[in-house]
């Protein structure tokens, strides 16, 4: 059986696509500046997504990338994130890794703003 056809996107939702691959690959740049290595990026699970997944001096981060247009409230933004979601796809990513569910573990969020130095919120929420 073909696949459904699916709906013809938008011009503003492939713009934010397109942003938020941008946002990705400044905050795994602005990491590797501060010495991490990235391990995976945009890893897809059937329980949700990790934008990118991080090491530095043994301690495994998922980061969590949000890429505005215009500078709003961190808290705001904060508030958008779905900290469940993100936390069943790190558990499943441990699952298929378990050397690294011996490492200590933390989730960063990196807030992207054109025009501004990414902020990295470290370890923004806990399991």
């Amino acid at each position: 059986m073909p696949p459904s056809p699916s709906k013809p996107k938008s011009k503003a939702r492939i713009a934010a696509y397109h942003g938020g691959h941008r946002g990705e690959a400044l905050a795994a740049l602005f990491l590797r500046c501060k010495l991490y290595r990235i391990v995976q990026r945009r890893y897809k699970t059937p329980v949700g997504e990790i934008d990118l997944i991080a090491e530095r001096f043994g301690t495994t981060v998922f980061v969590e990338v949000k890429a505005r247009r215009k500078a709003a409230s961190e808290a705001e933004t904060l508030e958008s994130v779905n900290q469940a979601r993100i936390i069943r796809a790190a558990q499943y990513w441990l699952a298929r890794h378990p050397a690294k569910a011996e490492t200590p573990l933390r989730f960063d969020i990196i807030f992207v703003t054109p025009g501004r130095l990414p902020h990295h919120l470290v370890n923004a929420f806990g399991l």
